[in-house]
């Protein structure tokens, strides 16, 4: 299972660095099926999009919440028809991701579209004054040490 991890933009050698990683991923065999996720915040709701080609949303698909853990979990059943090479992924694979401050586990939406499954989380209103208080600047009042 991996997780998810916010990071902040890192410049184009920060990008190229994850290019190049792709194609090694082969070579660790431990790390389980890839699957390729994209987060953001729409219209006060936090959504998550996962791409999963070839698979039945209704059959093959779980999402599942607790603890502020969203996880997808999804299989892709190997059909062998007379085929000789495949690079296809098969089996099970899942991905978690901890939702962000505020998140209403009970409104969640999930739908899949031309191999797009979209899982949307209602965020609470933040109020952006809640506990904010202005501190009277002193000019010219040093603090003496004791």
């Amino acid at each position: 299972m991996s997780t998810l991890t916010r990071r902040e933009y890192r410049g184009p050698l920060g990008e190229m660095v994850d290019w190049l990683e792709a194609p090694w991923a082969v070579l660790r065999p431990m790390t389980g099926h890839p699957m390729r996720v994209e987060d953001f915040v729409q219209d006060g709701s936090y959504v998550i999009r996962a791409e999963l080609p070839g698979i039945d949303p209704e059959k093959d698909v779980t999402v599942t919440v607790a603890n502020g853990i969203l996880t997808i979990k999804a299989e892709r059943h190997e059909e062998a028809i007379g085929k000789h090479h495949s690079e296809f992924r098969y089996g099970t694979f899942s991905r978690s991701v901890a939702l962000p401050a505020g998140a209403d586990e009970d409104h969640i939406d999930a739908t899949c579209s031309h191999g797009v499954l979209e899982v949307t989380v209602k965020l609470a209103a933040k109020d952006t004054d809640a506990g904010a208080r202005k501190i009277a600047v002193r000019q010219d009042q040093h603090i003496k040490p004791t």
